[in-house]
């Protein structure tokens, strides 16, 4: 992998998910005059898989968010603001297209015990329900939205 990769892949997903907290913090939390809130991050089942020989900046990448998701959620929840993550598997977007493996979504998706890929819907519902009152009490969590897999 090439430096250039490297950056973009660190500064997408982790400088990227660093930079929503402190601005999260800094507007909702009750020490800045918010009301709290919730704020979730986008892990990826690739943090616990290690994705070798593929995608392994990614995971690293990931693997990071899911230890952001557990300090954090120590860190701003005195000041009023749940941190949870929701690490999906593999959803049927453009992403591995776009990153010249066709088809891989559809290939991969069938082996998770479900036996499909995921939609981008169904790893929004995950996500609306941990920023709702339904979820009032769940802060470090990472929410696994993989098929099982």
């Amino acid at each position: 992998m090439d430096l250039a990769r490297l950056r973009r892949v660190i500064d997408v997903n982790l400088l990227g998910a660093l930079l929503t907290a402190r601005e999260t913090a800094r507007r909702i939390g009750r020490s800045a005059g918010g009301q709290g809130g919730a704020l979730v991050l986008l892990s990826s089942v690739a943090s616990r898989l290690g994705a070798p020989a593929e995608y392994v900046d990614y995971a690293a990448a990931k693997g990071a968010i899911d230890t952001l998701t557990l300090g954090l959620a120590r860190e701003l929840g005195p000041d009023g603001i749940r941190v949870n993550a929701v690490r999906p598997g593999v959803v049927l977007t453009q992403i591995h297209e776009r990153n010249g493996t066709p088809g891989r979504t559809e290939c991969v998706g069938t082996s998770a015990p479900l036996g499909r890929a995921g939609t981008p819907g169904e790893v929004a519902e995950a996500i609306l329900w941990l920023v709702s009152d339904a979820a009032s009490y769940a802060s470090g969590a990472i929410l696994d939205v993989t098929g099982g897999r």
